[in-house]
């Protein structure tokens, strides 16, 4: 795992050596806007100094009615300490806190307002929440309100980590490399250098390559063959050193993205609270875990924990820190930055009691797997999940933000891991001063959210399920979704059956008699051939479950150990590793397994989202043409955490998720259609064959290299790391204004209009008349599906739009990078090839225009829909939503005209954030659908949302054909609906300044 840092209570001393908040020590003197005055808090009788610290104040919640507090799950404590201490009898009221001491009776009726400590915006989610930042101190102006008022009220952290894209591809050398490496028969401290065995380097780079690279002089060492191996420009097929690869690859995201980086800059100039982590510092939630969380917060002399709402979805990675971290989307993010608590629904609590200790050939990947197959088949969806047991105490830190950030993909809204002796001696190895680390822990204690061994009372969960750590064996998952789980000896097997199957979650429906097609290709001067299974891309990508130093040493071993048997990835397959973290390379470097993995062609691409989000370079032409001839089923092997259908390369038609050694060993094997346990991986140079048994490190081997040197290295490491001076993002100039002077030319940052009929006080709430159905979509629809996300096809309607201002292809730059422009985002809302509008009865982005009939892009159809001034809906089955929340997946479609949904069900914080911009979630009646109601989509839609409306209340829909049906008003609570008769959650803040 990549460190987790602690610290940053303001009051540290110079060169204490604390690892993560001596750079953040600023931060934490920023105004927060809370806590509440203590001398006007009805809770001021809990206030007592800290016994070690008596200058430092706290609420003593645990003296807030003993027996109940002893009785709540710790995460539920922290949530209670908020409310206490942020308790201003307006946003936060007294009873708020009573309805959390009595969680287990109130939290299916009760919600909470909730603040945090702070923020945590990734850059695809936070340069629109900035824009609307911006757009919203020219709004204020225009009603002639001072616009410098207009700031965060608590610390907010932008981290740019998510637009880095792969430009080279790197020609890998054949050779093994003479790297030092740990002997594990000596001392750690000594390296001894492996064996160079020259041979010819094959190119493994783009199809328009001439053929193999320079192998560089045999006489040279090895270690100077890897350095120096070309990389090719996928635009102009030009050899770069690889040293000088990731520079330029950071060059390129400079100049590619500088408007967008220049917004940022301004950002952090004109805005109060606001930290902008430029690129080359690693992806949010390992820079969330690093660098930014305290554990203990000290504001205003009162300690107090450390909670966050990021727009990441694998923001709760911090929870397995005991952090209380919840992904929100950038709109709910933006109302906590202005101060306005989100409503947090009291949650069940599933304690989940871990016993037994992991097998030696499971990792934490396995581990992560299994919990989340298990916890998706008890139904913790919209719950929080809290960790206990003996079984606990045997998971490090690193497997606990493993299991955490896996959150979204079980559907919990948290998996709390509570601070115990594991976590501080964590924050010990990462260098916490110690006098810091014993005032944490006494502050910790006396609130009682120290987790200690033999507990006295044990909290009381909404029920308790048991997971046996003995169980667990290595598993995959995929081909389609993240829940599917195949055990690594079913694979082959599994694999077969998916072919035979028919189209749908699962199944490819491949003809039994061409199941085994086989296509002859030539690549790079070699023949192969393609089957059903053929792995083309495998990457270890910048999720945070490769950063587990187990895992990653594991995988690195491994190589070490094909590379010295002789076994070669074949060319054509693209192979990529991008750390979420610089410790990542740090450790790999330090053990001396990443040149073994360059080997194999896994080398660092960057630091930075990229094939997870879309951001993926062509295949080859030869085989994409292979594939396409003999219609067989490819395979992406990735060792994230998501894999969504239809976020990657359309002929890559099944990918599984695996763990990175897993990720390694199926390269080698070049498919996925093999028996691990009895197929051989390949052949040597001299014939012989090598099976994976052969080559897997032992448990032991991996420990001595992580215990020995890789922990105690990568933490002394990071304070350097973190103090680096980053010289493009230091010279990069920036406005020096209050209000930000908008390009009007610029494709990348747009002045958005949800705030071009802003007034002072809102309409009352018009009826939906006449509606006509926009989309009408299948279960499962996914925010991949909804929300623009990857590279911009050349013929969609974003490409139009940026080839009428002059852009060709090349500078189109992705939907991510360009997520500042609603212009652009809208026209990509909904253009995922991959979406299935029954309308049309077939996948594409495409819909019918009812008033002329014509088959039209939806944006097209949007488009003369609102010139019309006809409202659009959409309808939808169950599951609307799931996936990573992203906020253009409500502002999409509000844009495009969108003002109700109808669906079965929804994945809650989409919804949310349909309520959050304005659009209003409706819900069909249990055991209704479209089709049991016979809605054939064609229909007119008519409804009347009352202005007093109850949240939950049943609202009657008629339709052009005469049919009538009821659906639920989905509002979650009364703040809710308050902010959706403001016509969102942007104006009703922007309001609160009026």
């Amino acid at each position: 795992m990549a460190a987790a840092g602690a610290g940053g209570d303001g009051g540290s001393e110079a060169g204490s050596g604390d690892s993560v908040g001596d750079c953040y020590d600023q931060a934490d003197k920023r105004k927060m806007g809370y806590p509440a005055n203590l001398k006007e808090s009805p809770f001021k009788y809990l206030v007592e100094p800290l016994e070690c610290s008596p200058d430092k104040m706290f609420f003593n919640i645990s003296k807030l009615q003993a027996s109940d507090y002893d009785a709540l799950p710790y995460c539920i404590r922290v949530v209670l300490e908020s409310v206490v201490r942020n308790c201003d009898g307006v946003l936060v009221k007294q009873e708020d806190a009573m309805n959390v001491l009595k969680w287990k009776t109130n939290r299916e009726c009760q919600e909470v307002p909730f603040l945090p400590a702070r923020v945590v915006l990734q850059d695809f989610t936070g340069i629109p929440a900035m824009v609307d930042f911006a757009a919203m101190r020219d709004a204020v102006k225009k009603l002639d309100k001072d616009p410098a008022f207009v700031n965060p009220a608590c610390p907010t952290d932008l981290i740019a980590d998510h637009s880095l894209q792969l430009d080279f591809t790197k020609c890998a050398a054949q050779s093994v490399p003479g790297a030092a490496f740990i002997d594990l028969h000596r001392p750690p401290s000594k390296l001894s250098p492996a064996k160079s065995v020259p041979s010819k380097t094959q190119c493994r780079g783009q199809s328009g390559c001439k053929g193999a690279c320079d192998s560089r002089a045999s006489s040279r060492n090895s270690r100077e063959q890897i350095e120096n191996t070309p990389m090719l420009c996928p635009f102009h097929l030009q050899p770069i050193p690889e040293p000088e690869a990731a520079l330029k690859s950071l060059e390129i995201e400079f100049n590619r993205n500088k408007e967008r980086l220049q917004f940022f800059k301004w950002c952090s100039k004109a805005f109060q609270n606001v930290t902008v982590i430029p690129p080359e510092t690693g992806t949010v939630h390992q820079v969330n875990l690093e660098y930014l969380s305290r554990l203990v917060m000290e504001e205003g002399g009162v300690f107090y924990p450390d909670s966050v709402l990021g727009t990441d979805s694998h923001i709760t990675m911090v929870n397995g820190l005991g952090i209380l971290g919840l992904g929100v989307g950038g709109i709910e993010s933006e109302a906590a930055m202005l101060g306005v608590p989100i409503t947090l629904t009291l949650p069940e609590v599933v304690g989940c009691e871990v016993v037994g200790s992991v097998g030696p050939l499971a990792t934490s990947i396995d581990v992560v797997l299994s919990i989340t197959k298990h916890l998706r088949q008890a139904d913790v969806s919209g719950k929080f999940v809290e960790f206990f047991g003996e079984g606990v105490l045997q998971l490090s830190v690193a497997d606990r933000t493993t299991i955490a950030n896996m959150c979204p993909e079980y559907g919990a809204l948290v998996a709390f891991f509570p601070v115990d002796q594991v976590t501080l001696s964590h924050l010990q190895q990462t260098g916490v001063a110690e006098h810091r680390l014993r005032t944490f822990e006494a502050y910790l204690k006396a609130v009682k959210l120290l987790r200690e061994e033999k507990c006295i009372t044990t909290p009381q969960y909404s029920k308790v399920l048991e997971i046996n750590l003995n169980t667990i064996v290595p598993y995959v998952s995929g081909p389609k979704r993240p829940q599917d789980r195949v055990s690594v000896t079913d694979m082959k097997k599994d694999f077969e059956a998916c072919l035979s199957e028919k189209v749908g979650l699962r199944g490819f429906q491949i003809p039994a008699e061409k199941q085994k097609t086989e296509v002859a290709v030539t690549y790079g001067n070699s023949e192969y051939l393609l089957s059903h299974g053929c792995v083309l891309t495998t990457a270890v990508i910048s999720c945070t479950n490769n950063c587990n130093p187990s895992v990653m040493l594991t995988a690195g071993l491994l190589a070490k150990k094909a590379v010295e048997a002789g076994l070669k990835v074949k060319p054509y397959i693209k192979t990529s590793l991008s750390p979420g973290s610089g410790m990542v390379t740090h450790y790999l470097t330090a053990s001396g397994v990443l040149p073994f993995l360059n080997q194999l062609g896994f080398d660092i691409i960057g630091y930075g989202c990229s094939r997870c989000v879309g951001n993926i370079n062509p295949l080859p032409e030869e085989i994409v043409t292979a594939i396409k001839e003999g219609d067989l089923v490819a395979c992406g092997i990735f060792s994230g955490t998501k894999h969504f259908e239809g976020s990657r390369c359309s002929c890559v038609r099944a990918n599984y998720l695996a763990s990175p050694p897993l990720v390694v060993a199926y390269a080698l094997a070049g498919t996925v259609n093999i028996d691990l346990q009895t197929d051989a991986l390949g052949d040597n140079a001299k014939g012989e064959k090598i099976f994976l048994r052969d080559i897997w490190p032992s448990r032991e081997e991996v420990l001595q290299v992580e215990e020995h040197l890789v922990i105690p290295s990568m933490f002394k490491d990071l304070k350097v790391k973190i103090e680096k001076q980053n010289t493009r993002w230091n010279l990069l100039d920036a406005p020096e204004s209050t209000l930000f002077p908008w390009d009007q030319r610029s494709t990348y940052i747009r002045s958005p209009p949800f705030f071009n009929k802003l007034e002072k006080v809102p309409t009352a709430l018009q009826p939906i008349e006449k509606a006509h159905v926009l989309l009408y979509l299948e279960d499962s629809i996914t925010t991949d599906h909804i929300s623009p996300a990857g590279s911009i096809p050349r013929t969609s309607p974003a490409a139009k739009y940026l080839t009428q201002r002059n852009l060709i292809p090349r500078e189109f730059n992705s939907y991510g990078a360009r997520r500042g422009n609603d212009a652009v985002m809208t026209r990509g809302t909904f253009a995922n090839m991959k979406l299935f509008n029954k309308l049309i009865g077939k996948m594409g982005p495409k819909t019918i225009h009812f008033p002329t009939g014509q088959m039209l892009d939806v944006f097209e159809a949007a488009e003369l829909y609102q010139k019309a001034d006809i409202p659009l809906i959409i309808i939808a089955g169950k599951k609307y939503g799931s996936g990573n929340s992203r906020d253009w997946a409500a502002k999409g479609p509000f844009l495009l005209g969108v003002r109700a949904v109808i669906a079965e069900s929804y994945e809650k914080i989409h919804k949310d954030q349909l309520v959050g911009i304005g659009i209003a979630p409706l819900q069909f009646l249990p055991g209704d659908s479209a089709v049991s109601l016979g809605l054939s989509g064609k229909e007119q839609y008519s409804l009347h949302i009352p202005a007093n409306l109850v949240p939950g209340e049943t609202l009657e829909v008629k339709t052009s054909s005469g049919k009538l049906f009821r659906v639920i008003a989905a509002f979650n609570n009364e703040t809710e609906f308050e902010f959706y008769k403001h016509g969102g959650i942007l104006s009703y803040v922007a309001r609160k300044y009026l």
